[in-house]
């Protein structure tokens, strides 16, 4: 062997800087090729040459992938594509131990047997390989690179205690998928990566990986090929994978090829089992941790002098036996399964005429089967290719472009789940490879670009899909940040949306973050964790905006809380006193408690001017000094109640109070009805709606009342509901329906001019008031202690009174300009009566007094009273109906209650003075009243007045 020409195997575990090392020596010599194990590892190896000398002079050439520029010193081909007949000045290749594979292992044994530079050939690969290196490549050398780091068994760990920057490889889809799903439900989410990828999918994966966004990679041995990437530890998830014909094992140099990922460079690695493995026995990591495996006995080989003369001369070739001891004949790939079948069909066998045509078969059979279709589907793709390119029918020697487009086009969607998106992805990777045969297809450089451009599209779209299910990007970006202990930034929108670091966050409540319910249950954790801290400036910023408010964006809610604009900060807690509450503030703990602090006084501040601008006339009435005695006491029980007290409830109160105390309390307000004791602008709707607020706050009440809408003369009367309820409100219950207070006021001062013993009728006011109908007013009637008795009678018309008509001579007199002679009557003929239609009938209500008796209490037996003892004057000619009812002054031995006829009835008492000042009658009432007062002294006369002449002489005519 020429000196020159010197082979060097290179060898050693996994992180020894072998292919590091190659490069190097490569880039060194004038040309070079490299063969690799895998496409993603030839385009990893393609980017760093690419780096260093620029990519004019850099080919890359794949199955499914040639890139060739015209001045190409360096190629980078997976081992499959290496042009073996350029005559580079060095040659490597990389996993050499590969020669052992059942599938692939005939690839590899050729290339140690034939690939050479003519300056220098690497074979780079395990130290199980020297033995078998030796024995067929005379003269090699041999360079042994022990490992950068320490690789340690780390045992078994739960995925949900497994540590940052871990790898846990699967050996099949549906276990990649089902471990990545866990992963980011407990852990944020991973990154996938796996070799059916394309080099696009895969890198925007790794760079998940790499980048710090994810933590996790979920892989099948892939990864053990080479790839260069940050792992701390590999935790394998299966033990054992299908090759293709049957389950088998795991070799421990298999296993140490994937485990030998974790710890790169300098940095040391741990390796173990999750799941349902079982853990390594002892002689297991030993041979891992050592690198000493049992060295390769035996390396697969094919024929690669194959015979084209005929299809079976073909296959003879192929599985031609060899006798070299180191070698054993590989058995059939899918190739030849595919020659095999293909040349068994008549339709084949006809068009191969020529060792051209064989060959050409023969190239058709190594389109590699990217679907793993079972039964017939490759094999009928494949025939059809063939017959294109034999020239039948329009295919002319190539594959005819409307049917090539219309395949890709089938192909060309990027909608769909992983699984549809993986398997287009697949297909175009077919016609990738087509497209890369020479002579194949029309306009080469075209369908190159059309299938490249298809793949990187399925291979986005593949990307994105992986990423949307497996990873939850927003908390994989808060870990980031938070493990680097950056400064998060947080922003909240108008809506109240926070987003940190440009990923939705939750919303923000006032002073409450509440998070996105979206999130995993341990993402959770980290999302609230992170916002938080982001958002700890904002709530000072929101805290002084809050602070510095009017009082017109702040409300309070008929259930106690405290909202600013929409969002609810705090709620009413019960103070020292009814009308005194306290607050209590929403805000979260980690705002701190100086933005809690500004939240509470600002809330305490509103609520305490809303009962002073509410409740002003109570507030002045209660610091009025004038009120002395029965007065004040009687002030301080309204205030108590919030301006609204039953009658029957004070009846006894009101009775001891004198006229100048109830006058006192009339000049605030307080207004003496026959039913209810209030202050009528307390009956307004906003502070009613503060008055039951504070009432079933300070009453303990689980569920407050709510005030009736406002503008409503009557509601409806639920049984449920307690009567206090409708007085706080504002209204009086009677019947079905419930009256408001002072509507029913005005009421009972129209009743009280009634004779209620002998029966009225309702008048129009008295509908007008209450808004009812004739039917609803006597149920209202009959509510407030009336009986009502339903009759009809002829509803009377009144008539329009007619024009006299004009008779017709008269008429054809005047029409003339003539005098109407006087025999001539002008008016016409009264109409003959028509008979009288049956009159129209009308419901009306007598209604009269008739109170529920009252339950009395047993007296003992009357004293026998003497003749004319005691006994009442006769009333004489006094009129029978009822009398005004009002305050009076008392004369002595006299009560507060009315008298009717000289009869006693248990009639609610009334105070006409609240709507009769002074005490005089309303002008519509024509009904003359007494009282007892001084006579009003008279004015002299003034002289000048016009009138003085006629006021001279009142009392003199």
């Amino acid at each position: 062997m020429d000196a020159t020409r010197r082979v060097t195997a290179v060898l050693g575990p996994t992180n020894t800087g072998k292919t590091h090392h190659a490069i190097e020596r490569m880039l060194a010599h004038r040309t070079g090729v490299i063969g690799l194990p895998l496409r993603l590892l030839a385009r990893e190896v393609y980017d760093r040459i690419v780096a260093k000398v620029g990519p004019s002079v850099v080919a890359l050439v794949t199955g499914e992938e040639r890139i060739v520029p015209d001045r190409t010193q360096y190629w980078v081909c997976t081992t499959e594509a290496m042009p073996l007949e350029i005559g580079a000045d060095f040659v490597a290749v990389d996993e050499i131990q590969l020669c052992a594979d059942a599938d692939r292992g005939h690839v590899f044994t050729d290339r140690l047997l034939r690939a050479r530079g003519l300056n220098e050939t690497l074979f780079l690969g395990s130290d199980t390989m020297r033995g078998a290196i030796a024995g067929l490549v005379p003269h090699v050398t041999f360079l042994k690179r022990d490992r950068m780091s320490t690789l340690k068994y780390a045992g078994s760990k739960k995925i949900s205690r497994m540590p940052e920057r871990s790898a846990i490889v699967g050996f099949s889809v549906e276990n990649v998928y089902a471990i990545a799903e866990l992963i980011r439900r407990q852990k944020g989410g991973c990154a996938v990566v796996m070799g059916a990828l394309s080099p696009r999918t895969r890198n925007a994966q790794v760079a998940l990986y790499q980048n710090g966004d994810v933590d996790y990679l979920v892989a099948t041995d892939a990864i053990g090929m080479g790839l260069n990437l940050d792992i701390k530890h590999v935790a394998f998830s299966a033990t054992a994978k299908f090759d293709g014909r049957r389950m088998r094992g795991l070799y421990p140099q298999e296993l140490a090829q994937i485990a030998g990922r974790a710890g790169r460079h300098t940095e040391d690695g741990t390796f173990g089992v999750t799941g349902e493995v079982r853990p390594f026995d002892e002689d297991t990591v030993e041979a891992i941790e050592t690198h000493r495996f049992q060295p390769v006995k035996k390396l697969h080989w094919r024929n690669e002098s194959m015979d084209f003369g005929s299809a079976d001369r073909l296959i003879r070739s192929l599985e031609t036996p060899t006798f070299n001891d180191w070698l054993t004949r590989a058995r059939d790939a899918d190739d030849v399964l595919a020659l095999k079948a293909l040349s068994a069909l008549p339709e084949v066998q006809d068009k191969l005429t020529e060792p051209k045509r064989v060959q050409l078969l023969w190239d058709v059979c190594r389109i590699p089967d990217f679907r793993s279709s079972t039964g017939p589907e490759h094999t009928t793709l494949l025939t059809r290719i063939f017959e294109f390119l034999v020239g039948r029918g329009l295919g002319g020697g190539r594959i005819p472009s409307d049917w090539l487009a219309t395949a890709i086009k089938r192909i060309d969607k990027t909608e769909g789940d992983i699984d549809t998106l993986s398997r287009r992805l697949a297909y175009i990777r077919t016609w990738t490879y087509v497209t890369q045969r020479k002579n194949w297809v029309e306009d080469e450089t075209h369908w190159r670009e059309e299938t490249r451009a298809v793949e990187d599209r399925l291979s986005d779209a593949l990307h994105a899909a992986l990423t949307q299910r497996f990873v939850d990007r927003r908390t994989s970006v808060l870990l980031r940040r938070l493990k680097q202990k950056e400064a998060l930034v947080a922003e909240v929108n108008d809506k109240g949306e926070v987003t940190v670091e440009g990923e939705f966050a939750g919303r923000l409540e006032g002073f409450r973050f509440k998070q996105d319910a979206s999130a995993t249950p341990d993402g959770a954790k980290t999302l609230a964790q992170a916002a938080l801290q982001a958002l700890k400036p904002e709530f000072h910023l929101r805290a002084d905006r809050f602070y510095n408010a009017p009082d017109t964006e702040l409300d309070f809610t008929e259930q106690g809380g405290l909202m600013w604009g929409t969002n609810a900060v705090g709620k009413l807690v019960k103070g020292a006193e009814p009308a005194k509450p306290t607050v209590e503030a929403f805000v979260d703990e980690e705002a701190g408690p100086e933005v809690v602090e500004k939240v509470r006084r600002r809330l305490q501040h509103f609520i305490d001017r809303k009962v002073a601008a509410q409740f002003e006339p109570l507030l002045n009435m209660s610091r009025d000094e004038t009120l002395t005695g029965l007065a004040r006491g009687f002030a301080f029980r309204l205030s108590e109640a919030m301006g609204v007290l039953p009658r029957d409830a004070v009846a006894a109160e009101v009775k001891e109070l004198d006229q100048d105390a109830r006058g006192a309390l009339r000049k605030h307000g307080v207004r003496f009805g026959q039913f209810t004791v209030f202050l009528p602008l307390l009956l307004k709707p906003a502070p009613t709606r503060l008055r039951l607020v504070l009432w079933s706050l300070w009453n303990g009440l689980q569920e407050f009342p709510e005030s009736p809408p406002p503008g409503l003369v009557t509601i409806p009367n639920v049984a449920e509901v307690p009567k206090m309820h409708y007085t706080l409100a504002g209204y009086h219950p009677a019947g079905a329906r419930a009256i408001r207070i002072d509507m029913l006021e005005r009421l009972a001062d129209i009743l009280r001019q009634k004779d209620s013993r002998a029966g009225f009728e309702a008048t129009p006011d008295m509908l007008s008031i209450t808004g009812m109908t004739l039917d609803q007013f006597a149920d209202l009637m009959g509510g407030l202690g009336y009986k009502g008795e339903k009759a009809e009678r002829p509803k009377v018309k009144a008539e329009a009174p007619k024009a006299p008509e004009i008779s017709e001579e008269a008429a054809a007199a005047i029409a003339a300009g003539v005098p109407i002679p006087e025999e001539v009557s002008i008016l016409a003929p009264a109409p003959e009566p028509e008979p009288e239609a049956a009159p129209e009938m009308e419901s009306f209500y007598t209604f009269t007094w008739a109170p529920k008796p009252r339950p009395r209490p047993e007296r003992g037996p009357r004293p026998e009273r003497k003749e004319g003892e005691g006994q009442r004057a006769p009333r004489g000619d006094r009129p029978q109906g009822e009398r005004p009812q009002g305050d009076r002054p008392k004369r002595e031995g006299q009560g507060d209650r009315p008298r009717h006829d000289g009869q006693k009835h248990d009639r609610p008492k009334g105070d006409r003075r609240d709507d009769r000042k002074g005490g005089k009658p309303n002008r519509d009432d024509r009904q003359k009243s007494f009282e007892a007062r001084p006579p009003r002294q008279e004015k002299p006369i003034d002289p000048d007045n016009p009138f003085a002449a006629l006021l001279a002489l009142k009392g003199k005519v």
